[in-house]
């Protein structure tokens, strides 16, 4: 199979690393929520850390895969403070919103270059996204009917921590 591109490929390290360094942000989130007690809402963010690994490791393996090779910059330390859960999660659902226009421009990459492998590749991060963004939205408008305190975020917290991992296919 032939190299990537030169942008293509340059564009896919720059993604490696957002996912790591969304990674990193959900390892972040999951602490405070830990700190503060809000333990199924930081299982629920631990296992979107563990996701966002899986995704960058997909995509640095995909990289090789093709002959290209890897480079690996420092990852930013996430600036993340919160208020409420409610905060938490429209802080994941803006990140997740802005991880699907990087995803869809990879793929507009891939499109201008007619590399069909690679289209084929990210179509997954494409509809991986969606459930993303929806699972994100879902935890908000719970978050909305139960509130940000009392019985309501005890409820809403209790079920995050029924969040299960999820194996994902292989692109």
């Amino acid at each position: 199979m032939p190299k990537l591109s030169k942008s293509l490929c340059d564009a896919m390290n720059v993604q490696v690393q957002n996912e790591l360094a969304s990674a990193y942000l959900y390892l972040a989130m999951s602490s405070g929520c830990a700190a503060k007690n809000l333990k199924g809402s930081a299982h629920w963010l631990r296992l979107q850390w563990e996701e966002e690994l899986l995704h960058a490791t997909k995509m640095l393996d995909y990289i090789i895969e093709r002959g290209n090779p890897v480079r690996l910059e420092a990852i930013p330390n996430p600036a993340f403070e919160f208020e409420t859960l409610s905060g938490v999660f429209e802080e994941v659902l803006s990140h997740e919103q802005g991880v699907t226009v990087a995803i869809n421009e990879l793929y507009a990459l891939a499109t201008d270059a007619k590399d069909f492998a690679a289209q084929s590749f990210l179509q997954w991060f494409v509809t991986e996204q969606i459930e993303e963004e929806n699972s994100a939205q879902d935890v908000l408008d719970m978050l909305r009917i139960g509130g940000d305190e009392g019985a309501g975020l005890l409820m809403v917290d209790q079920s995050l921590g029924q969040r299960v991992a999820s194996v994902e296919p292989a692109p």
